[in-house]
């Protein structure tokens, strides 16, 4: 099994830097995102075992262009269950938005009309999981915010909504592993300083 797990999520996009809910729609990054995920690739050279990592990536181009941009491109699987929440009617909109017409609204404990309910995305980590512990050393997972979440909490045995207690930012890694037999949280949502300078040099 992979003795540990790192996620990146990708860098920011249009739609991610509005908070609008992006699932499936393809939206590439942005220039701020781009430098992001460029900023990456140091830090991620320095994790030990990377060399010889199975990396995987989320099949929607703007995580794609984070592995590659972070230097990892050329050696990434895309596993399909890695691909964001699908939203249905909820895509492109905010959770402010949705409220106005549904009052208390939230991905984590309310309906997605048209799109994939919690228990789909638990699924779906579920077999991430299940395939990382078909796997020996480092894995790396370039994927979303709310599928990291999800995985994240999945992987702790939490129950299915825990997720919504990780924060997740564009380019931000994180990371799993074990504490004896017991699956912990290692670190969550390190925007490495690299990442932040790149960050603020575009505002």
């Amino acid at each position: 099994m992979a003795d540990q797990v790192v996620l990146v999520r990708h860098g920011e996009t249009a739609w991610s830097r509005m908070l609008r809910h992006t699932g499936r729609t393809d939206i590439p990054l942005d220039d701020a995102g781009r430098d992001r995920a460029r900023a990456l690739q140091p830090v991620l050279a320095e994790i030990e075992g990377i060399e010889a990592a199975t990396v995987a990536t989320s099949p929607l181009s703007r995580a794609r262009e984070t592995c590659a941009l972070a230097g990892l491109g050329d050696r990434a699987e895309v596993w399909p269950d890695l691909a964001e929440w699908d939203y249905g009617e909820i895509e492109g909109r905010r959770t402010d938005e949705v409220r106005d017409e549904h009052p208390g609204w939230s991905v984590w404990t309310s309906d997605v009309p048209g799109g994939e309910s919690l228990a789909d995305v638990v699924a779906r980590a579920q077999r991430v999981i299940a395939r990382l512990d078909g796997i020996e050393g480092l894995a790396v997972l370039f994927a979303h915010a709310h599928l990291l979440r999800v995985l994240g909490a999945t992987w702790c045995g939490w129950v299915p909504d825990g997720g919504m207690h990780l924060r997740m930012d564009p380019a931000a890694v994180s990371r799993l592993g074990y504490e004896r037999e017991h699956r912990v949280i290692e670190s969550w949502n390190a925007v490495p300083d690299l990442v932040r300078r790149a960050a603020g040099a575009n505002r």
